[in-house]
């Protein structure tokens, strides 16, 4: 086999800087922690989050959040939308589980969820959607609907 007389250049290799800790991962400019409204998507709507806690870049813009401020984001984000839909709390949700002496598993098998989906709504990890909602409201508010629902879960 017989090659061209041009030699292929070496790969570039990306070069590697190590920057602190609140370094902006953009321009390596310090960070700032801010306190202020953030908007996060809960279910394909742009939920506003007042103070929310999060670093800002304060010559580029950039914002971070740190782990917890991100999980504590997206469970704000989740209460926003619940009070703003009208939709039930986490808490009341697992007060009707309580009220009836239901697990979560058994809860998800009544209403056809899958295992962790009440779990999730609990802790404020997700949030219901309005047709659960309405169902949860109806075991809650309407004797016998609990009954009718055991009849009937697959």
């Amino acid at each position: 086999m017989k090659t061209s007389g041009t030699k292929k250049a070496p790969p570039r290799v990306a070069s590697r800087r190590i920057l602190a800790d609140d370094a902006c991962p953009r321009c390596g400019t310090t960070m700032v922690e801010r306190r202020s409204a953030l908007k996060v998507p809960v279910n394909g709507e742009d939920v506003s989050v007042p103070s929310a806690v999060h670093l800002r870049c304060p010559k580029c813009g950039e914002v971070v959040l740190r782990f917890g401020d991100g999980k504590r984001l997206q469970e704000d984000a989740i209460a926003v939308y619940r009070k703003k839909h009208g939709l039930l709390s986490a808490d009341e949700i697992r007060g009707i589980r309580e009220r009836f002496g239901l697990t979560q598993s058994e809860l998800a098998h009544l209403l056809h969820l899958g295992a962790n989906t009440i779990s999730r709504w609990e802790s404020g990890r997700n949030v219901q959607t309005e047709a659960m909602d309405v169902l949860l409201r109806l075991m809650r508010d309407l004797p016998g609907s609990l009954d009718y629902l055991r009849r009937h879960a697959a």
